[in-house]
């Protein structure tokens, strides 16, 4: 693998002249002819000539001896994760026929004229498939069962969709002609308000749909009868593992609407709403997708029959674990696949083994190696000569710029019939960026002392970021520290979370299980025996910010109100903020004088009038007293909570 290494003096032949020059300007007044004919001048080429050189042999030590020496380790550079979204593809009309959207699809969002499009690819097909209503049944708690009212919807007649007065666990039973898994179902229903005084923006009402064995929760991303006050459309989002199941005799694909406890704040049902008319189709379908671009069939070069060869993908980085990398080689009997794999130490002569650099794009076969005896071994099998060598699919992408926010995806890169748009009903999330040569740096002794076991604090950050790269921050907790007790370490995971304008929604800095599984089967690889490894995200102290600025003269306030409240999401920010925007520091309290100066700072900001630290609970909402200084324990980091900008004019 080759990492790239910094020039220690860029300076070049041009640049070493004009400095000449300058200095004889300064030192030497009377010399002013400095044209290209001056014997002076001539001089001062010769030795820049010859200082060119000498800076050329420079830059060969010693950064690039410790580069060199990381590569002689078997260190390499950890390539970027891509980010995942929920895509949602909606059609033209109600599916009639099964509209199918192939795997590698790719969407993307606008490009704008400072921005190029971010491009994703689907990673699995996706069916849309039609379908209608076919059964409607109502239970309230007291019910042994459920109470069909399909007949009476054919007949015109209404129902109530639950008990008088409405209770907690009260259902409206759906049931569509066949399971529509990944689906969007639209469902349009007539009611009549008796009474019924819900708030529509948070209804006691929760919508899910049966797999077989259990109801599973499902995304509504719109409600146009007011959680079933007027007439208009519900769009339901089914899970992928919706089933055809029998329910009070009959066989369905079942979706319900069950009543539930909301805040004692918000308003609840005070009668149940009636239900005239009810009907069911297929209007879209979600699928996942990753920030990465598929390349299929990539010719990479002709094999010369000789051990130790590299070939280089014309796409670059290559992403690793999405859309994951498939090479082949020509024979007489078609193509042959070679397996990927992390090192050539365990190939054999006759194994079709390669690796694949996913941040410099280059290919490696195995090498031949003298031991020490005299003979030759060959690490696996090398492709016989003017065998062609290509990649039959890889995926290029990743990184942070791929946390797009909630409806940034809007464009489709290829038509595919019925389909009308594309959306995303939720912002993207894991694009973690690739390791720098000087992250790499920092980690290469780590990795010679420990070479993978975790004695100290640090070596379980260096592995826990290996182990799962799309994680934004790790931080390790040694006993006698915080709460950690003794003979256990506790590592905080801060994931890959996205952002609009620099803000994040708390939930996204829950780690998912899945992550939080990974990391602890392998630090169980590496740990001491007798060593508690703990796994958990860290603590968070909330903080909102009142501020209340001057504009300057003839400059849209809202514009600058928008732009002072970036800078604070974006500088009070647990992974991107921070003095040096890596973060904000673990246990680095929050002052109102810095919040000062970070607005001063805000383009069209003539004044920072006042500024208010409030301490905020980002679970709960609640707030604090007012405060110049918000103090953040040891290992807990910060979380920027509905800040107020109030602009004036000059």
């Amino acid at each position: 693998m080759a990492l790239p290494a910094p020039n220690l003096d860029d300076r070049r032949f041009q640049d070493l002249v004009d400095d000449a020059k300058r200095m004889v300007m300064r030192r030497c007044p009377e010399w002013t002819d400095h044209n290209v004919s001056d014997p002076g001048v001539t001089l001062i080429e010769t030795f820049a000539f010859m200082t060119d050189q000498l800076l050329f042999r420079l830059n060969q030590v010693p950064d690039r001896l410790y580069v060199k020496f990381l590569e002689l380790i078997g260190l390499r550079l950890i390539p970027a994760t891509p980010a995942q979204v929920d895509v949602t593809f909606w059609l033209s009309a109600p599916a009639v026929a099964s509209v199918g959207i192939p795997m590698g699809t790719n969407v993307a969002t606008l490009r704008t004229e400072v921005d190029e499009s971010i491009v994703f690819s689907t990673d699995d097909d996706l069916q849309i498939i039609p379908c209608s209503l076919h059964k409607v049944s109502s239970q309230t708690v007291s019910d042994e069962g459920p109470v069909e009212r399909t007949d009476e919807l054919k007949m015109g007649q209404s129902f109530q969709a639950f008990s008088p007065v409405p209770r907690v666990g009260d259902l409206l039973l759906v049931g569509l002609s066949v399971p529509v898994p990944n689906c969007v179902v639209r469902l349009d229903l007539d009611c009549r308000v008796e009474g019924v005084g819900v708030h529509p923006d948070h209804p006691p009402l929760a919508w899910e749909a049966w797999n077989g064995k259990e109801w599973k929760t499902c995304k509504v991303s719109h409600d146009g009868t007011g959680a079933l006050n007027s007439a208009g459309q519900i769009m339901v989002h089914v899970p992928s593992d919706h089933e055809s199941s029998v329910l009070g005799g009959e066989a369905a694909g079942w979706l319900r609407a069950r009543v539930i406890e909301v805040d004692p704040e918000m308003p609840t049902y005070t009668a149940s709403p009636y239900v005239t008319a009810l009907s069911a189709s297929t209007v879209g379908g979600t699928v996942e997708a990753n920030h990465c671009e598929i390349i299929e069939e990539e010719t990479i070069g002709l094999s010369e029959g000789v051990p130790g060869q590299q070939f280089q993908v014309q796409r670059t980085p290559v992403v690793i674990g999405a859309g994951a990398a498939v090479l082949e080689t020509s024979s007489a009997d078609g193509w042959v696949e070679w397996t990927q794999v992390q090192q050539f130490a365990g190939s054999g002569p006759n194994d079709r083994h390669y690796i694949l650099d996913g941040v410099s794009g280059t290919v490696y076969f195995g090498p031949v190696i003298r031991e020490p005896e005299g003979g030759l071994r060959q690490y696996g099998a090398v492709p016989e000569f003017g065998q062609t060598i290509r990649l039959r699919k890889y995926a290029t992408g990743g990184g942070r710029v791929g946390n797009v926010g909630r409806g940034s995806i809007q464009t489709l890169k290829s038509s595919i019939p019925f389909v009308n748009k594309v959306e995303n009903l939720d912002a993207a999330w894991g694009g973690v960026d690739g390791e720098t040569v000087e992250q790499a740096k920092a980690r290469g002794p780590i990795l010679l002392r420990t070479r993978s076991r975790a004695v100290t604090a640090e070596d379980y950050e260096a592995i826990t970021q290996e182990a799962a790269p799309d994680v934004a921050r790790v931080r390790c907790v040694t006993a006698g520290d915080d709460d950690v007790d003794a003979g256990a370490v506790r590592v905080l995971i801060v994931p890959a979370a996205a952002q609009n304008a620099g803000k994040i929604d708390f939930p996204e800095l829950v780690p998912g299980e899945e992550t939080l599984q990974r990391i602890s089967e392998r630090l169980d690889e590496v740990r001491l025996i007798g060593t508690r490894v703990l796994v958990s995200p860290p603590r968070y102290r909330g903080v909102t910010v009142v501020a209340r600025v001057i504009a300057r003269p003839r400059l849209d306030k809202a514009r600058v109100r928008a732009d002072a409240l970036e800078a604070l999401y974006t500088h009070l920010n647990p992974i991107s903020g921070g003095p040096d925007g890596k973060g904000w520091p673990f246990g680095r309290p929050v002052q109102a004088g810095d919040v000062y100066a970070l607005l001063q700072r805000v383009r069209g900001v003539e004044l920072v009038e006042d500024v208010r630290l409030f301490g905020a609970n980002p679970v709960t909402g609640e707030r604090g007293e007012e405060a110049q200084r918000l103090d953040v324990d040891a290992h807990s980091l910060i979380f920027s909570y509905e800040h107020h900008v109030r602009v004036e004019d000059h």
